[in-house]
């Protein structure tokens, strides 16, 4: 289920996002670096908001863009702004993708979206299953040992779902997301016929 911050105030998360220090100067140059030439390729955006990454996707001259979103009104706002661009509709990934075709697509992003799952061994089980060979994922997730996210665990290496009040938006939202370790990510996605090919932190 989506946080009231990707729903009820959706558009002011949008507009927030846009231009603020974390997403803006650091994650999304950050996971754009990585992205490489997706010129005539076909691209999945999963947990893709607003539309923000599809718009640079569609720019670098990506020929097919599927927008997936568990939030009815983040994919709102996708439609009012790209339109027909973007195929795009509503999917809780938690479910996996059963609407896509295996081997499928050529590349998958995943901005700030990994740490909502539960289960992150299933999710990258299915995001090899529709790849095609020689496809990738470049995802973004909370960094694990950040002071933000290790003030919550009481074994670093369980995953434990963390309740906290963000002030995004201007006001306290209530978030509730998964603190994980490096193992337990390294391992979902080399477990699944995945290899990690770049690694980043940001600067």
């Amino acid at each position: 289920m989506a946080s009231e911050l990707y729903t009820t105030h959706a558009a002011q998360y949008a507009e927030s996002v846009t231009h603020n220090i974390y997403n803006a100067h650091y994650e999304r140059p950050s996971l754009q670096a990585l992205i490489g030439d997706i010129k005539g390729l076909k691209v999945l955006d999963l947990g893709c908001g607003s539309g923000i990454y599809a718009q640079y996707l569609l720019d670098k001259g990506a020929s097919h863009v599927t927008c997936i979103d568990v939030s009815s009104e983040m994919l709102a706002m996708v439609g009012s702004t790209l339109g027909d661009r973007v195929h795009a509709y509503q999917q809780d990934l938690a479910l996996g993708l059963p609407n896509e075709k295996t081997q499928s697509v050529d590349v998958v992003i995943c901005p700030l979206m990994l740490h909502y799952l539960s289960d992150v061994t299933a999710f990258f089980a299915e995001v090899y299953r529709v790849l095609k060979p020689g496809g990738y994922i470049v995802f973004s997730t909370h960094h694990p040992c950040a002071k933000s996210e290790m003030r919550h665990a009481k074994n670093y290496f369980e995953t434990q779902m963390v309740i906290e009040r963000w002030d995004t938006v201007g006001t306290p939202v209530e978030v509730r997301f998964y603190r994980r370790s490096l193992t337990c990510i390294m391992q979902a996605i080399t477990q699944n016929g995945l290899l990690v090919s770049a690694l980043s932190e940001g600067r």
